[in-house]
């Protein structure tokens, strides 16, 4: 090494040091810097009772205020079950300031919520920077001579000169079993005025996929409620489900549902709201708290009104959240309300970063930010304690068009898709379930054994129907096999028909699609579908509630068991017809 070769630092002090005091800060430097470092004095009156030492780019603030400083930090990170007031007189009375350096930069400019700083050169991808006044960045562009950083909070309190620090801290969120009945925001911070909430674990928002020996098959049912969907497109806990279609079709609704069936069933439920109006996502939460939902719900809310950034990093926190419970072996449910938005916030960060635009404007990392948010969804090993995270992304697309950047590039990432459409739903089919371009790639593995047995043909049934409804459009002529099987048709599209808020248990599902398989809801008109199977339903519920407690219990849909169904339910078709279903 060069021995004349030094580096500058720069001493604020009220008074200059002695020779031996300056001799002896220049051998410390030198240490830790590796190399001979000349101290160059100047006053400031502001430094009373200490120093300041700025090198390069860090800061070594031995002020009264510095020492505060740390100080606050360390009363920050205490935790506690209890009262806080002994904590406190302890950490204080423990206490030994440190002599440590800050690496501190400057912005250089600041618009849109985007800040340039120069002086962090070691600053790192996805690193948490603070800005002078306690405003939050994360970088996300490295360059030579400057760092590219989305800003949280308050931004207009940034400007350009600000001081700009590095934390060391990689993004995180502060969780909690506290979290749960809680709408947070995108950083955890809690905005429904219930008070604070204390984190018990900091985890990133960012983190590794578990590995392919980290988890297990998904084989385990995670039922919606939702007959069309639990009887043929059936989610497994630890899938990735999207659901797709136009805007105002119900998928929202669908997730909200799957909510509400997880009721007494063990699962943590987390909503993830990304470009929402504040209005909407308190309707949800109000309509979850009605139905006593918020008792093991979380909502993240990063609304229409949030900066580009909190939509960003929303989704994200969210899994973070779900990691920290599906790592205690519970079963997590998450629903990303919607990746669309979450796409279009993260172009118009990355274009305001002066990335190169692709197809559509987004950038070529597109892909990559949805598949390592929904590959974090899985079924972890017993080893790993068992837990499980699933996953139902909701997508929206224009006209119906499956085939567009966004949608083609989600529907690769998961493991099925149900697809609501339009012109199902205004026609009063809901949910709006499109059964041709829907699918499960889990299937019959996330069933049990009797709903696989009572399903049947049902979606071959509704395909053949499908497409002998268009068919018979042009022709008037039908013979009597050709109505009957249309008449069959539109009853088990009825019977598909669901009202919100009104999930079916299994063994209500199991009832419906037996009796469905044999024809009984043909006996009436198709206008009276849904009044004869909401009647049958409630008929089983009174009069066979130990078959209906064996089904739900997992019993085996025997021939015997589904003789016994249908011929009660033929006695209760009767008495429908009677009574007029009253």
């Amino acid at each position: 090494m060069n021995n004349d070769a030094r580096l500058t630092a720069k001493l604020f002090s009220a008074c200059p040091p002695d020779s031996a005091q300056k001799s002896r800060l220049e051998d410390v430097l030198s240490k830790k810097y590796g190399e001979g470092v000349e101290l160059v004095w100047q006053e400031d009156p502001a430094a009373a009772g200490g120093f300041r030492i700025e090198i390069g780019s860090e800061i070594i603030d031995w002020t009264a205020e510095g020492r505060l400083e740390q100080l606050k930090e360390k009363l920050v990170g205490l935790k506690s079950d209890g009262s806080v007031i002994p904590l406190i007189r302890d950490t204080v009375k423990s206490w030994v300031p440190e002599v440590c350096a800050r690496e501190v930069g400057s912005v250089l400019t600041v618009a849109d919520g985007i800040a340039y700083v120069s002086g962090l050169e070691n600053a790192t991808y996805g690193e948490i920077l603070l800005f002078e006044g306690g405003i939050r960045g994360m970088v996300q562009e490295l360059r030579p001579g400057r760092i590219g950083c989305i800003l949280f909070g308050r931004v207009e309190e940034v400007s350009e000169g600000t001081a700009v620090y590095r934390t060391g801290k990689t993004a995180g969120i502060g969780v909690s079993d506290a979290m749960i009945g809680r709408v947070v925001d995108a950083l955890g911070a809690p905005i429904d005025d219930a008070g604070d909430i204390r984190a018990d674990e900091y985890r990133m928002i960012e983190s590794p996929a578990p590995g392919i020996i980290d988890r297990q098959p998904v084989n385990t049912p995670m039922q919606t409620g939702i007959l069309s969907i639990d009887s043929m497109f059936p989610i497994g806990r630890g899938q990735r489900e999207l659901i797709i279609g136009d805007r105002q079709t119900g998928k929202t609704a669908i997730a909200i549902d799957t909510i509400l069936n997880q009721k007494g069933k063990d699962m943590i439920c987390i909503y993830v709201a990304i470009g929402q109006k504040a209005s909407s996502v308190a309707q949800i939460a109000e309509l979850l708290r009605r139905h006593d939902a918020m008792s093991y719900s979380i909502i993240v809310c990063a609304g229409a009104g949030e900066s580009a950034s909190m939509q960003y990093i929303a989704p994200y926190a969210g899994a973070a959240i779900g990691e920290y419970f599906m790592n205690k072996g519970k079963d997590v449910l998450i629903v990303y309300d919607d990746l669309s938005k979450h796409a279009i916030a993260y172009r118009a960060l990355s274009l305001l970063l002066g990335r190169s635009p692709g197809r559509e404007a987004y950038p070529g990392d597109v892909f990559y930010l949805h598949s390592r948010l929904l590959e974090r969804a899985a079924r972890l090993s017993d080893e790993r304690g068992g837990g499980s995270m699933t996953a139902l992304p909701i997508v929206e697309t224009q006209a119906g068009d499956v085939s567009a950047y966004i949608p083609t590039n989600i529907i690769s990432i998961t493991d099925g898709q149900i697809f609501l459409e339009s012109s199902l739903f205004f026609s009063g089919h809901r949910p709006a379930v499109n059964v041709g371009l829907s699918v499960s790639r889990v299937g019959g593995a996330a069933q049990t054994k009797a709903m696989k047995k009572a399903v049947g043909t049902l979606r071959l049934d509704l395909a053949q129907y499908r497409e002998m409804e268009v068919f018979t459009q042009f022709s008037s002529d039908l013979d009597e096999e050709t109505k009957s099987q249309l008449a069959y048709g539109q009853s088990l599209m009825y019977i598909l028909r669901q009202g919100r808020s009104a999930p079916l248990s299994q063994a209500q599902q199991i009832v419906t699609l037996v009796t469905a398989m044999a024809h009984i809801y043909q006996q009436v008109p198709v206008a009276q579908v849904c009044q004869l199977r909401d009647f049958l339903l409630g008929e089983f519920a009174v009069s066979r509630q130990t078959l209906m407690l064996q089904l739900e219990q997992g019993a085996a849909l025997t021939d015997e068991l589904r003789g016994q169904i249908n011929d009660f339910a033929k006695t209760a078709l009767e008495k429908f017809k009677r009574t007029g279903g009253r």
